[in-house]
């Protein structure tokens, strides 16, 4: 059995050996804003919110492809699809945070960790599900969310009905409540999900129209505040505080030279030159 003092020094040597790898360009302020970024104004204003009117006609809608392709509920994890419907907006963890919205008038529910329930309820009240009379049904760490899964579909009688699983929840989560309630068919939601997110309507489109627009400014009003000698992390904080005077938040992968062949880039320390390659 390992001694705690070799722990101990394993996990030093570990440390260090982690410390010496090469990493990414630490972040440093820019000094100064180039004054193509400088001139730059917020377009924040222009972005209209997508209402809680329209999530409501997006599940109204999703419950229409559920009843049309034979599925009884869709169960949402964190994730965009989860904002999609509901402005729920909830980072993945190992603990489920489940909502099944059922194709029939029956009220969603979400089963939520206890410790998480104020927090939920809080988001829940400022959505579209504010008056759907939601039920939110809690787990203790010695309890099982999946067993609430199947009470709450129980209750609004699909205990054997089909449950459809949003393309990002995790398989843990899927399987454990598989394995709580036998008697239900887990079957794929994207013919709900993808049935409504990849028909855009005009206010979708005129959001990704100006998130286009945005992006270009940012782009060009980095590359007009380019120097030689500035590494791939100062044109990365170009483009961030390019996006950040325009109203929005956003950022670049940046490569140069050799290191733009490759798909995802690299971690070495690379400088602008004129005449080379800038991804």
């Amino acid at each position: 059995m390992i001694s705690r003092r070799q722990f101990l020094g394993s996990s030093v040597a570990a440390a260090a050996a982690t410390a010496a790898e090469p990493g990414p360009v630490a972040a440093v302020p820019l000094s100064t804003v180039p004054p193509s970024i400088a001139a730059l104004r917020s377009r924040q204003d222009e972005a209209v919110p997508i209402s809680n009117a329209e999530r409501v006609v997006r599940i109204e809608k999703a419950r229409r492809l559920m009843r049309e392709h034979g599925i009884d509920a869709v169960m949402l994890t964190g994730g965009t699809s989860l904002v999609y419907y509901t402005n729920l907006r909830w980072g993945l963890s190992e603990r489920l945070l489940g909502l099944a919205i059922p194709a029939s008038e029956h009220p969603p529910f979400l089963v939520c960790p206890a410790f998480e329930e104020d927090r939920a309820r809080e988001q829940i009240a400022g959505g579209p599900l504010a008056d759907a009379g939601v039920d939110v049904m809690t787990w203790q760490e010695d309890e099982s969310p999946y067993a609430l899964v199947g009470d709450g579909l129980r209750a609004r009688g699909m205990a054997g009905g089909t449950l459809g699983i949003e393309e990002t929840v995790r398989f843990v989560f899927s399987d454990g409540v598989a394995n709580a309630s036998p008697a239900l068919g887990l079957a794929s939601a994207t013919p709900v999900t993808a049935g409504c997110r990849s028909i855009k309507d005009a206010h979708e489109l005129a959001l990704m129209r100006l998130a286009s627009e945005v992006t270009l400014q940012a782009y060009e009003a980095a590359y007009q505040g380019l120097e030689e000698g500035m590494t791939q992390g100062d044109v990365g904080r170009l483009v961030s505080e390019a996006h950040r005077a325009l109203g929005f938040s956003g950022y670049a992968s940046v490569q140069t030279g050799q290191y733009s062949a490759l798909p995802h880039g690299s971690r070495t320390r690379q400088v602008v030159r004129e005449g080379t390659i800038l991804l």
